[in-house]
């Protein structure tokens, strides 16, 4: 249970302040079609991270630093390298978890919720979660980059992710930071840097 509580709190996360101006529908289309053919185009992600854990009672975030490794078919390493050391990757619906040595797995197969939070991470990658039955999905354009919003649309889903935002690079279409915002107003902010798509990944990478 305690594994559960620390991916919740890895993965969760606030609105990003800039002002914000609506893509038309034209500007809107020529987007997803770019998003898209980056999508279709993406055997592996391979990033540095910088992620940012805000909660309300403490006065700084929570800052780790770590190295993101993706591959499809949507198979994803976490690893966390500053201040500790801890990894969490998700392969064959299991999420499978190095606590500084101390590994330890947990089933999703059976589990809606983590399959959905699972997806939910994967997509969020690669940029590609334009799904309008599953997302009450805004478009705006921000300080130059594009932002999407998505507000998941299943109940039990918003008691984690009030909503997700993913901020993309105007001219290249690529993820650039993505932020989970819990119901609370507490936050995650995920900032990639140094990304690099369909480099080669050795399988054993994803081994706990």
């Amino acid at each position: 249970m305690r594994n559960i509580f620390i991916i919740l709190f890895l993965f969760f996360g606030n609105q990003i302040t800039f002002s914000q101006e609506p893509l038309n529908a034209n500007e809107i289309k020529t987007f997803k079609e770019k998003v898209l053919t980056l999508d279709n185009n993406t055997q592996t992600i391979v990033s540095d991270f910088t992620q940012y854990k805000h909660l309300s009672f403490l006065n700084n975030d929570i800052e780790t630093i770590g190295k993101l490794v993706f591959k499809i078919p949507n198979v994803i390493k976490w690893e966390y390298t500053s201040p500790y050391k801890y990894s969490v990757i998700f392969k064959d619906e299991k999420i499978l978890i190095n606590d500084e040595g101390d590994k330890s797995n947990i089933g999703i197969g059976s589990n809606k919720m983590f399959k959905s939070l699972n997806n939910i991470i994967t997509n969020s990658l690669k940029g590609n979660m334009f799904n309008d039955e599953e997302f009450v999905i805004s478009y705006f354009k921000v300080n130059g980059n594009y932002l999407v919003k998505f507000i998941p649309k299943e109940k039990n889903l918003l008691k984690l992710i009030a909503r997700l935002e993913l901020l993309f690079n105007i001219k290249t279409s690529d993820v650039t930071e993505v932020k989970m915002i819990e119901p609370s107003d507490d936050y995650t902010k995920i900032v990639f840097k140094n990304k690099i798509r369909n480099t080669t990944v050795d399988n054993a990478i994803f081994n706990n």
